[in-house]
């Protein structure tokens, strides 16, 4: 196990901490904008920078005072580190085990075909490749991963992102995987470290800290765009949030009647309906302001009648060319219950 106690770092001016983690045979993913602390927690970990206050203990080892070759760790930076003067093959086998892991580590992470090229005539995609095969094949007792798909082509990088998950579990030691990327972050991670301002923000699976993130920033960098705030207007049975005009039930959260809260939906799950208000609650009138397609899905933001906000709704090509929606055009739309989660209620 990997046991972060109360770990400060001061660097530049930023502060990194208190940081207080436990990471057992898993992969923890550590999720956060660009200048964070991710990688300052990184290079505490692993011996790079000695931290100010608070202990690191691998498998009850503290590891005060070791230098980063006797810590059992490695850490792989985003620009791989290789050694430019060996081969990819001379890279990955410096600390392997065997030739055969070597040529397995090569294949799984598709840099068998320059192996015997020299490092520095590798592309930026092909060096960072070569070094988390290099990681890999040392058998570390915890494996440290700062942005290691950065470099790479979408489809190379969603390939393989998918590729690694079951190769990262496989090992059974404690890995950080450091992203910005709330896609590789959910599809590696065991479990899912949303770090801001140098403090952990939330820490659970990642289905629960996108489901019911516990801030605002968590909410927003994890993709909950629609982020609101409203007023309770009741609370027995299904509590009621006053939204301008609207009002919309919600999940039984702890709220209390006159209290101001803030509350997000994923735009995933709003949804335009066709048939009007009617009597179903949470169904709101508003009009197409912006329509953005991103590929795989369209996004758009509609205003609500009744509210000065504005809610994003994600669509699928299928559905989006279903409804066919033009700019200023009515529509209604429907906020499910479930879907609707109020930050910090009933702490």
């Amino acid at each position: 196990m990997l046991a972060i106690s109360g770990v400060k770092k001061t660097h530049d001016g930023f502060e990194l901490g208190p940081i207080d983690l436990a990471v057992d045979a898993e992969v923890l993913s550590v999720l956060g904008p660009s200048g964070c602390g991710k990688t300052t927690l990184l290079s505490v970990i692993a011996g790079v920078a000695d931290p100010d206050a608070g202990t690191v203990t691998l498998n009850g080892t503290d590891l005060a005072g070791r230098p980063p070759e006797e810590r059992g760790t490695v850490l792989v930076f985003q620009d791989g580190a290789l050694f430019p003067h060996m081969t990819a093959r001379e890279n990955v086998a410096y600390a392997a085990t065997s030739t055969e892991r070597v040529d397995a580590l090569a294949a799984t992470l598709e840099v068998d075909d320059v192996l015997d090229q020299r490092a520095a005539t590798l592309s930026g995609g092909e060096r960072q490749r070569v070094a988390l095969a290099r990681s890999l094949a040392a058998a570390p007792d915890a494996l440290l991963l700062d942005e290691p798909l950065a470099n790479l082509d979408a489809p190379i990088k969603r390939r393989l992102r998918d590729e690694l998950r079951p190769l990262l579990s496989s090992l059974s030691i404690p890995v950080l995987y450091v992203t910005h990327d709330q896609h590789e972050a959910t599809a590696i991670g065991d479990r899912l470290a949303v770090i801001a301002d140098g403090a952990i923000q939330q820490l659970d699976t990642p289905g629960e800290v996108f489901a019911h993130p516990a801030t605002p920033f968590v909410a927003s960098f994890t993709g909950s765009t629609n982020l609101f705030r409203a007023r309770v207007d009741r609370t027995d049975g299904s509590p009621v949030l006053d939204w301008g005009d609207h009002e919309l039930e919600i999940a039984d959260y702890e709220c209390e009647v006159g209290e101001t809260v803030e509350f997000c939906i994923r735009p995933e799950y709003v949804a335009i309906v066709e048939n009007g208000v009617g009597e179903r609650p949470n169904v709101l009138e508003g009009r197409v302001r912006r329509v953005v397609f991103e590929g795989d899905d369209y996004l758009v933001d509609v205003a609500p009648e009744g509210v000065n906000d504005v809610i994003q709704v994600t669509l699928s090509p299928p559905v989006y060319d279903r409804l066919g929606l033009a700019d200023s055009e009515r529509v209604w739309l429907s906020l499910p219950s479930d879907a609707i989660h109020v930050l910090g209620a009933g702490e």
